[in-house]
C-alpha cells in the first residue's frame, strides 16, 4: 500500500520508512511536487493539518503530514511549533541546539518532550494522532545520528542521546513512530 507523506525532509521519510518496513511511503518528491509546503500556524496540529491541506486541494493526493517539536519545561514549551527555526530563518540545528542549550545554562530543571502531530487528509476526512517521549536535555551535544535537537535529547529510560542511537533504537521509541503507529492502526480499521 502506497502512503504519501507530505515532507520534503528526507530524514523524516527515512525514518517512517523504517519505523514502517511493510508500506511504501513515499515523500511529495517522487510525486514531482518540488514547492515548500506552507507551516504558518501556532500549533503542531495546526502545521500538520495545514500541509496535508496544501498537498490534498493543489494536488488531489490523499496524504499525511506531521509536524514535530521539542517542549522544554523551564522554557514554557519552548521551541515548540518554532523548533526548526527556533534561532532564526536559517533553520540551522547547531544554531538552535546551542540557543536551547545557552538558555539553559544555568537551569538544573531540564526536562523536556519531543511531540509529533500527524494529520491525514483525504476525500471528505480530516485526522489527527499525536506521540510524544519525555526526557531531558543534555549539558552539551553528543553523537553523530538523527537530526534537529537529537544530539542534545536524553529519551527518559536512556543514558544515550537520540544522537548516540541508531536509527533502529530511536524508532522502537520515537515520537514520530508512536504518533505513525496510531495513524498506521486507523488506516488499517478503514
Amino acid at each position: 500500500m502506497k502512503i504519501v507523506l507530505a515532507t520534503q525532509n528526507q530524514n523524516k521519510i527515512k525514518e517512517i520508512k523504517n519505523a514502517l518496513p511493510q508500506y511504501n511511503i513515499v515523500g511529495i518528491d517522487e510525486l514531482n511536487i518540488r514547492e515548500e509546503l506552507p507551516e504558518n500556524q501556532n500549533t503542531l496540529e495546526g502545521n500538520a493539518l495545514e500541509k496535508a491541506h496544501y498537498v490534498f486541494n493543489n494536488f488531489g493526493v490523499a496524504c499525511f503530514a506531521d509536524d514535530s517539536g521539542l517542549e522544554i519545561e523551564a522554557l514554557q514549551n519552548e521551541p515548540g511549533v518554532f523548533s526548526a527555526r527556533y534561532a532564526g530563518p536559517q533553520r540551522s540545528d547547531d544554531d538552535n541546539m546551542n540557543l536551547v542549550l545557552d538558555k539553559l545554562s544555568n537551569l538544573n530543571h531540564r526536562n523536556a518532550q519531543f511531540r509529533t502531530v500527524i494529520a491525514y487528509v483525504g476525500e471528505n476526512i480530516e485526522k489527527t494522532f499525536e506521540g510524544t517521549v519525555k526526557g531531558t536535555i543534555t549539558t552539551e551535544k553528543r553523537g553523530e545520528n538523527g537530526f534537529g535537537y537529537d544530539p542534545i535529547f536524553v529519551p527518559e529510560g536512556f543514558s544515550k542521546t537520540f544522537a548516540e542511537m541508531t536509527m533502529e533504537e530511536k524508532g522502537k521509541i520515537s515520537h514520530r513512530k508512536k504518533a505513525v503507529e496510531k495513524f498506521i492502526q486507523w488506516v488499517e480499521m478503514h
